[in-house]
């Protein structure tokens, strides 16, 4: 079980008021777990391309040590689905033959990863052991989109720390109108929308851990998760799967960061003054320098509770901010 807990105190300041409300996510913690759609399937055969049936399959999680295990069919086929994202290593042995072990294959999330073997023959126990590399082509759906990992989401410097401004990082996503339905920003906030692939922003639907996050309304996004919680997130344009639906637009799925067996942790602070910023043209020279402060800071960090079991993360984050907007006229 992995417990996630997200608390961002612009979005939770009221349930914060409520020394209980903070334990109330752990509660659904196991059915946000079940969430995870990513899977890893293949095939198994030997030296002449034969089929290798009741072959063991055991794909472990190299950061919680969660283990599934699996045989393959008469046809040689395996399936593990409802993965959590993150690093495997999957291991397959058949009788006679020698033990591959596939180590560092990366599940993104949205995903289903093809990963074939093929066995030889072996006098004595034999492992073979190798590091996955990522594939050329997506051979197992016919989705058309991206995956923004979580390198990307941790080092790209994003002016406030909006979730939203990633999709822009995407083949067919545009900045959207400054005086659009859901793009207009919000002054501190951001935008609650984007256009991508020709469509509305309102056609947008957005998941988290596979739960849908859509304000059902207007159709935008209901809070924008803190950044430093995304593990990944996917934006499928068009041409999703079946077990997509609602709307007519892209998918936002993201999937949030969990513990491991290991510790790790982090702090920071965002800062912008006027130290850093430039005028701009409705505050020229000779007229006092408009002020205008923001602190974006906070941490996070997670681990074991128990090992191979029970994980913890937790993540904070607080904005302050103070502006003062400027207004002059330019006359003939």
């Amino acid at each position: 079980m992995v417990i996630r807990s997200v608390i961002r105190s612009r979005t939770f300041r009221a349930c914060l008021a409520n020394l209980f409300c903070p334990a109330i996510p752990l509660l659904f913690t196991a059915s946000l777990f079940g969430q995870s759609t990513t899977a890893v399937q293949g095939t198994v055969t030997d030296a002449s391309g034969a089929a290798v049936p009741n072959a063991s399959i055991a794909v472990r999680n190299q950061s919680t040590g969660e283990e599934r295990t699996t045989v393959t069919d008469t046809a040689g086929q395996y399936l593990v689905p409802s993965l959590p994202v993150g690093s495997y290593r999957i291991e397959v042995k058949a009788q006679g033959m020698q033990t591959i072990v596939l180590n560092q294959l990366a599940l993104a999330v949205g995903s289903a990863v093809r990963q074939d073997f093929t066995l030889t023959v072996a006098a004595t126990n034999t492992v073979v052991e190798t590091t996955a590399a990522a594939p050329v082509v997506e051979s197992s759906t016919v989705d058309v989109g991206g995956v923004v990992n979580q390198r990307t989401v941790q080092e790209i410097p994003l002016n406030g720390r909006h979730f939203v401004d990633l999709a822009e990082l995407l083949p067919g996503s545009v900045t959207g109108p400054a005086s659009g339905f859901l793009t207009a920003p919000l002054r501190g906030q951001g935008s609650f929308a984007f256009n991508t692939a020709g469509a509305r922003e309102d056609q947008v639907n957005y998941m988290i851990n596979g739960i849908n996050l859509s304000d059902p309304l207007n159709n935008q996004i209901t809070f924008q998760p803190v950044i430093n919680t995304i593990e990944e997130t996917k934006i499928d344009n068009s041409t999703f799967s079946a077990e997509y639906g609602r709307n007519s637009g892209a998918i936002v799925n993201i999937a949030t960061r969990a513990g491991g067996n290991v510790w790790h942790g982090e702090a920071y602070e965002f800062l912008r003054n006027n130290w850093f910023d430039a005028r701009n043209f409705t505050n020229p020279v000779g007229v006092p320098f408009a002020p205008f402060k923001r602190n974006q800071f906070g941490g996070d960090g997670g681990g074991r509770i128990i090992r191979d079991k029970m994980f913890l993360y937790l993540s904070y984050e607080g904005l302050r901010q103070r502006q003062s907007v400027p207004l002059s006229t330019t006359v003939l």
